[in-house]
């Protein structure tokens, strides 16, 4: 267990969301918030990835954990709802902010689902380059039981609850997650509703592809539909529009500049965010930042 809190506070440092000595102060202070989206279904807010929850007669079914310390926490939110246990977890991908309770809801019972390539990753050492920083292997009651290659589907609470894998988006295991009959989808990392977006090429993740899942998603979405970001407040259709747009509009004027031969200190001095700024650059990642992450993926 003391290599896996480590390796959560790592991937949380890496985060941008505090240095390590404050993480576990920082973690203490954190309340779990909980918004009812549809009959059964909610969004639970924390300090890491968005939670999905849904919750009826057959199972309570929890999409990611956030980080180990605060699974109390989580346990408790969900009690609020239910008396159940939960008895399914459903990984997004392999970073620490969404699957660091893995290990103690798997020993209290939870069975955990991932795409395949969340277990490789998470049963090795990773190295996020954007951080330039390495992250230890999990420990074996922290991985997903349950793996799938493609999509995978839940008949539960009277609902069609379908996980599909988007290759190469935000990393290469992402997976997003729709309710059919409630019309909630919960995105993953693959949207970081108004900020931009951390796109991890270490791990075979893409603009492109990131592109593609929302493509995805907006394909399955209605005007109705509630949309659970990875991060960031709850979104509709237009949000996800908006954001897919964004990174249309910035990855089309990146890809000419680079055409044309200009540096990344040329790519970034020119603004290619400009009028983005006010409504996506609030987020942990900067602007001139992105925009270098950007260039660095787009020449992979």
């Amino acid at each position: 267990m003391r290599s896996f809190g480590c390796r959560v506070l790592i991937v949380f440092v890496a985060l941008g969301a505090a240095s390590l000595a404050g993480a576990q102060g920082d973690l203490s202070k954190v309340e779990i918030r909980t918004e009812k989206l549809a009959d059964g279904i909610y969004m639970m807010t924390g300090s890491g990835g968005n939670l999905g929850l849904a919750v009826g007669p057959d199972a309570v079914f929890l999409i990611d954990d956030q980080y180990a310390p605060l699974t109390p926490k989580i346990q408790a939110a969900i009690a609020a709802i239910t008396a159940k246990p939960v008895q399914f977890i459903l990984n997004t991908h392999w970073h620490g902010d969404h699957t660091g309770g893995n290990e103690n809801f798997a020993a209290a019972g939870a069975l955990i689902v991932a795409h395949d390539n969340v277990r490789k990753r998470m049963s090795s050492e990773q190295f996020l380059a954007f951080f330039n920083m390495r992250v230890e292997p999990s420990p074996k009651p922290a991985l997903p039981l349950v793996t799938f290659g493609n999509d995978v589907t839940f008949h539960i609470n009277g609902d069609t609850v379908t996980a599909l894998h988007c290759p190469a988006a935000h990393t290469d295991g992402d997976a997003i997650v729709h309710f059919k009959r409630a019309d909630v989808i919960h995105m993953g990392d693959i949207h970081f509703n108004y900020m931009y977006p951390f796109i991890d090429s270490a791990s075979g993740g893409s603009a492109d592809g990131v592109i593609a899942a929302v493509d995805r998603a907006l394909a399955l979405a209605t005007d109705k539909t509630r949309i659970i970001p990875g991060h960031g407040p709850l979104a509709s259709k237009a949000d996800l529009q908006a954001y897919r747009d964004m990174l249309a509009t910035v990855l089309g004027r990146l890809r000419t500049q680079m055409a044309a031969g200009k540096s990344v200190k040329e790519i970034v001095d020119s603004k290619p965010t400009r009028e983005f700024e006010d409504k996506w650059g609030n987020g942990f990642i900067k602007a001139d930042t992105w925009v270098t992450m950007l260039v660095a993926g787009l020449r992979k």
